[in-house]
């Protein structure tokens, strides 16, 4: 196969597969998907020959994301991802907690979506600050 990209599509996609690896295999310890890895590994081993040399490093033998690279701000892009989906998701659950967790159908479908974007209007003013947990039902 032969895929031919310049420079500037090259480097995104070396941050494509880096962001999509991290969401695959950062919370997995021992147990990675190394297929992932090995494409990982391959794509940036071909920044040499595209001029972006400094993009990675070879360890234990494995060509992988320099530091240089994991350092340079694709983090910032992770963390904003991981921001969103965090408050999504919690507004998600507590509008159906509101709900007592009944099936959502067309007939309440809408009452969700309130609650969901009341949360997140919630969110996007306080972040966290509102939220308490009772102490008394934690170990």
């Amino acid at each position: 196969m032969q895929l031919d990209l310049t420079p500037k599509q090259y480097r995104r996609l070396l941050d494509m597969i880096y962001i999509g690896n991290w969401i695959l295999n950062s919370t997995r310890g021992d147990d990675r998907f190394q297929d992932y890895d090995e494409v990982e590994s391959l794509l940036f081993s071909k920044a040499k020959e595209a001029g972006m040399d400094t993009l990675a490093e070879t360890w234990q033998g494995e060509v992988i994301p320099s530091r240089a690279f994991s350092e340079g701000g694709i983090h910032e892009a992770i963390v904003e991802y991981e921001n969103n989906v965090f408050f999504d998701i919690l507004a998600e659950e507590l509008a159906r907690r509101d709900m007592n967790d009944v099936p959502i159908d067309e007939s309440n479908y809408e009452e969700l979506t309130t609650r969901i974007d009341a949360y997140l209007d919630e969110f996007d003013l306080h972040g966290t600050d509102n939220i308490t947990v009772d102490s008394d039902t934690l170990p």
